[in-house]
């Protein structure tokens, strides 16, 4: 049974389908073949049943047996090798004795029985099935009273065999008619099987080749989609779902990669930002190292410049470890209602007091902008924002700190009038370590993290910031949700 259990689940699954088709079908016509052969025998056997009668009836009557077509039997006659059969059976007066006339090949001890239920009377005349000659005989009887007022039992009998003619028949014609609408039947099945299940022959090939290509590359192509049409609904939506599925993957890869590539660059950058300042606090060691024994005066400036570099590269470990922790949605907030203008007000004032060489405008619209956020992460964003304008424009050059309101939503711009920044630098200056001029941003100690702390800081509080610049000005808008749920 094994055996069998493993040797099925190794065949297609249109073999299968196909053979169980087969099985199902021959289930069915066994069936039908059997109730129509039983049907066909209980009406024969009735139709001989009343044959009988009429023969019996003839036969106390004129004490012969007279057969016309169509009169005996199913099909006419009874055949000449097995002909009708009557004998009279007569019990002696003042004996229990039987003394029968008839042919001499029925056995007359046999019909004994059936002669003694005739005699117990009944509206039914009883039957019996007794072989004579080596064909099967139906026998009825029943008493009557002959013309010269003896009485006697009347016994006839007629052959089964064109009965049973008939029954093998419609078996030989149910067998042949059976079989080969069973072999047309699995043939076609298995062609409109095959068929159908010829997308999912696609699909599977299609499957292969996704299994067959290395996703483990640098660069995966899996442009290949289960095509074709047909199949039915359910395979219409097993290719659909198939597709999606291999969409969802083919992005993963491109999102893998893409952030395969980031980290890349990621730490390419972060080792060499971190190079300069580790380069300078070394070579401010040996310069104090040389000044403390040459020349003590040199000793605390050189001191001084360790500390400057060292606090640089506390600053952007600092941004790579927020930005860091914000990647992995484990966002450092302490959220809580605050008041985005005094946020503002403060930002304002630290800016106007560390770049007074720069005009300054705050525009307020609404007097208060109450929502939820981490106050110190809000300024961070502010002061991040306005040292940007700060650092990328020359002295003398406006910046403006607006603040408005949208519907749902409370709006911070963040304007300068600086010479703007290039189309095609404005989709990466959001990214890390970007640097529009990469030889200001490191004279004035930026890390090239600013914006992209914004970015992430801004979509952490539900929000989101945007850039429009031009030549002579460059925005950036900030948009902070003003419903707390979204924090």
């Amino acid at each position: 049974m094994t055996r069998l259990t493993a040797a099925w689940r190794r065949l297609r699954l249109g073999t299968q389908l196909s053979l169980a088709l087969g099985a199902l079908a021959l289930v069915v016509f066994g069936l039908v073949g059997a109730v129509t052969v039983s049907l066909l025998h209980q009406y024969l056997s009735a139709r001989l049943s009343e044959q009988l009668g009429t023969v019996l009836t003839q036969y106390k009557t004129t004490g012969q047996i007279s057969v016309s077509p169509g009169k005996i039997g199913h099909g006419g006659d009874q055949p000449e090798h097995d002909p009708p059969i009557g004998m009279q059976f007569e019990l002696r007066p003042g004996s229990n004795n039987l003394v029968a006339t008839g042919p001499s090949q029925v056995d007359l001890h046999a019909l004994l029985p059936l002669v003694q239920r005739s005699l117990l009377g009944g509206p039914v005349h009883p039957e019996q099935e007794i072989t004579v000659n080596g064909s099967t005989y139906r026998f009825t009887a029943a008493p009557f009273t002959n013309q010269l007022g003896q009485r006697k039992i009347a016994v006839v009998g007629l052959s089964e065999s064109d009965t049973e003619a008939t029954i093998r028949r419609l078996i030989m014609v149910d067998l042949v008619t059976f079989a080969v609408a069973l072999i047309v039947l699995v043939v076609a099945g298995q062609q409109v099987l095959r068929r159908g299940l010829r997308p999912l022959a696609d699909m599977a090939s299609t499957a292969n080749t996704i299994a067959s290509t290395d996703l483990t590359a640098k660069s995966v192509d899996l442009s290949v989609r289960a095509k074709g049409e047909g199949g039915g609904v359910e395979v219409e939506e097993l290719r659909s779902a198939f597709n999606v599925m291999v969409d969802h993957i083919d992005t993963s890869l491109v999102a893998r990669s893409a952030a395969e590539q980031r980290l890349r660059q990621f730490v390419a950058d972060a080792s060499h930002e971190l190079r300069t300042p580790l380069t300078s606090i070394r070579g401010y060691a040996d310069l104090f190292a040389y000044a403390a024994a040459n020349e003590p005066a040199e000793r605390e400036r050189h001191l001084a410049r360790m500390r400057e570099e060292a606090g640089r590269m506390s600053l952007l470990l600092d941004d790579l470890l927020l930005l860091a922790r914000l990647d992995a949605a484990e966002a450092p907030l302490r959220p809580e209602p605050v008041d985005l203008v005094e946020i503002a007000v403060a930002a304002a004032d630290g800016f106007q007091a560390a770049r007074p060489d720069h005009p300054f405008t705050l525009e307020v619209e609404p007097a208060t902008l109450p929502m939820v956020g981490d106050p110190m992460r809000l300024r961070q964003v502010l002061d991040n924002l306005l040292t940007n304008a700060a650092v990328h424009t020359d002295p003398g050059t406006p910046v403006a700190l607006r603040l408005r309101t949208e519907p749902g939503w409370a709006v911070v711009d963040v304007a300068d009038a600086g010479v703007g920044i290039s189309p095609e630098n404005q989709a990466k200056v959001f990214d890390r370590f970007f640097r529009v001029d990469d030889s200001r941003t490191r004279g004035s100690g930026g890390t090239g993290l600013g914006l992209s702390v914004v970015h992430s800081l801004v979509t952490a509080h539900g929000g989101a910031v945007s850039l429009r610049s031009q030549p002579g000005t460059t925005v950036f808008t900030v948009r902070f949700p003003l419903s707390a749920g979204q924090v």
